[in-house]
């Protein structure tokens, strides 16, 4: 179920931000690319080092993504190191999922940012 009480559909949507730049029909500057996640930079970083990472299948939030996708959850969170290190995290980075409307999530398609290199992260928190 969605936020909103309908059923929400895993399938790739024509008109969701994400899913159209996971599709290349929105540039974007990508970070890594699989058959089952795309990362790409921030168009608005909140540190020198901001990225997302988003799975290719349309999932609303952690709600709608759920148990049923633990392995695509672990996938995402083991590359989130592996990726800031290769973007020069080298010294720490910070993990933020905004999830439903209290949490701040603006783009309802999961979505995990990266941020980094900036001391202290705290700042890079507040809102993305």
């Amino acid at each position: 179920m969605s936020t909103d009480g309908t059923a929400a559909t895993h399938a790739s949507h024509a008109d969701c931000l994400f899913c159209r730049i996971a599709r290349g029909e929105i540039p974007s500057r990508k970070v890594y690319e699989d058959d089952e996640v795309y990362a790409f930079h921030d168009i608005q970083p909140k540190a020198p080092i901001h990225f997302l990472i988003v799975p290719k299948a349309h999932y609303e939030n952690l709600y709608d993504a759920g148990l049923g996708q633990q392995a695509l959850l672990g996938k995402i969170f083991g590359l989130c190191g592996r990726l800031a290190r290769e973007q020069g995290a080298n010294d720490g980075f910070r993990v933020v999922v905004n999830n439903g409307r209290v949490g701040h999530q603006e783009v309802y398609h999961l979505h995990v940012h990266v941020l980094g290199g900036v001391e202290p992260l705290a700042g890079a928190m507040n809102r993305f």
